[in-house]
């Protein structure tokens, strides 16, 4: 085996332990329990997941034109219905993590998780 392979070897597995790495702390579950509902850089409302009660938000556009439906179920939070064609936020599921919030872009709602005071 010849030093430019095993260095393009070496390199590859490199990258590859990175990538692993990356993912389990970009994908770990949130120890969070306050999350945000944001519309257009404004928050509207911040829910406590310890002591919510289940229900369902509905949250319209600023124009009017559409909807978004929060569901609070069993301490987690997702959208469960929206009224814009994609529905990404729809498929994203359940919040689970710091860095990926649910985001609905045609609505301009992001639902996160917010830094506990």
């Amino acid at each position: 085996m010849t030093k430019t392979r095993k260095l393009l070897y070496l390199a590859v597995g490199a990258v590859l332990v990175t990538a692993a790495v990356l993912s389990v702390i970009v994908l770990r579950h949130s120890d969070r329990v306050l999350v945000e509902i944001v519309q257009d850089g404004t928050v509207i409302q911040t829910l406590d997941l310890r002591s919510a009660a289940d229900q369902e938000i509905r949250i319209e556009s600023p124009d009017g034109s559409s909807y978004n439906i929060v569901s609070v179920q069993n301490g987690t939070v997702a959208v469960r219905e929206a009224g814009c064609p994609d529905q990404t936020c729809v498929h994203m599921g359940a919040l689970k993590t710091d860095h990926l919030p649910i985001v609905c872009l045609p609505n301009r709602l992001i639902v996160r998780f917010a830094e506990e005071s």
